[in-house]
C-alpha cells in the first residue's frame, strides 16, 4: 500500500512543479499584466509630483494585492517574504508618516520616496516585460543594480522618520494602550516603533545580500559572456 501512495504523492509533486515552470495561465497572465501597468503608471504619476501623499498611500495600499498573488501561487514567490516587505512598508506609509503629521515635512520622508518610487517603477516595469516575454536588458539591470544604493536610502529613510516620531508618540500617547482597562491589556506604541528599528538589524542584510545573489545569478552568466567576447 505504501508504493502507491508515494508514486502519487510524487505525481502530484510533479504537476505542482510543472504548473509552476509552465507559470501562470492565460487570464492570470492577463491579470497580472494589467495590475503591473497601473502600479507602473501610479509610481510614475508619484514620481511626477513627489509626494503626493493620497497617490502615494493608494498605490503603496495597493501592493497588498502582492500578497494574495504569492499565496493562491499565481506568482511564484514566498509568501512570508513578501508580506514582510509589503507589510512594512505599509505600516510606515499609515502607522507612522500619515498618523504623525508633524513628520511629514521631514527629509527622511522625501528619501524613502524616492528611494521608493524608482524602486517600484524598475520592479513593476520589469514584472511587465517578464510576462510579456520582451524583457530589455536595460530594465532587467537596473533591476537587479540599481537596489544597491536605493535599498540602503530608502532603509535610511525609514529609520530616520520613524526615529522622528519618536518624541511625538510618546507625548501624544498614540496608538498606546495603558492600563487599567477591562481587557487587562497594555501596549506601548514608543516601544513598538523601537524594536521595530531594532528589527532592521538581522533583516536589512539578509534581505540586500539576498538581492545581491539574485544580482550575481541572473546577470553574472550575461557578463561572463561579455567577457569572453
Amino acid at each position: 500500500m505504501a508504493a502507491p501512495a508515494m508514486g502519487t504523492s510524487r505525481t502530484a509533486q510533479n504537476d505542482v512543479s510543472q504548473r509552476r515552470k509552465k507559470g501562470p495561465g492565460a487570464l492570470a497572465t492577463a491579470y497580472l499584466v494589467i495590475y503591473n501597468v497601473v502600479m507602473t503608471a501610479g509610481w510614475l504619476v508619484i514620481a511626477v509630483g513627489l509626494v503626493r501623499a493620497e497617490a502615494l498611500k493608494f498605490f503603496q495600499t495597493g501592493a497588498l494585492l502582492e500578497i494574495l498573488h504569492c499565496a493562491v501561487g499565481i506568482v511564484p514567490s514566498s509568501v512570508v517574504l513578501t508580506g514582510f516587505q509589503v507589510m512594512s512598508r505599509v505600516f510606515l506609509t499609515w502607522a507612522v508618516t500619515h498618523s504623525v503629521r508633524e513628520v511629514q515635512n521631514e527629509d527622511s520622508v522625501l528619501l524613502f520616496v524616492i528611494a521608493w518610487t524608482v524602486t517600484e517603477i524598475i520592479r513593476y516595469s520589469f514584472y511587465t516585460f517578464s510576462l510579456l516575454n520582451h524583457l530589455p536588458y536595460l530594465i532587467k539591470w537596473a533591476r537587479y543594480t540599481l537596489f544597491i544604493v536605493l535599498y540602503p536610502m530608502g532603509v535610511t529613510g525609514e529609520l530616520l522618520t520613524i526615529y522622528a516620531a519618536l518624541p511625538y508618540v510618546q507625548k501624544t500617547g498614540l496608538y498606546s494602550v495603558t492600563l487599567p482597562n477591562k481587557y487587562n491589556f497594555s501596549f506601548d506604541y514608543h516601544t513598538f516603533l523601537i524594536l521595530t528599528m531594532v528589527s532592521y538589524i538581522p533583516i536589512f542584510p539578509q534581505l540586500y545580500f539576498h538581492m545581491m545573489r539574485q544580482r550575481k545569478k541572473v546577470l553574472g552568466h550575461a557578463e561572463d559572456c561579455s567577457k569572453i567576447e
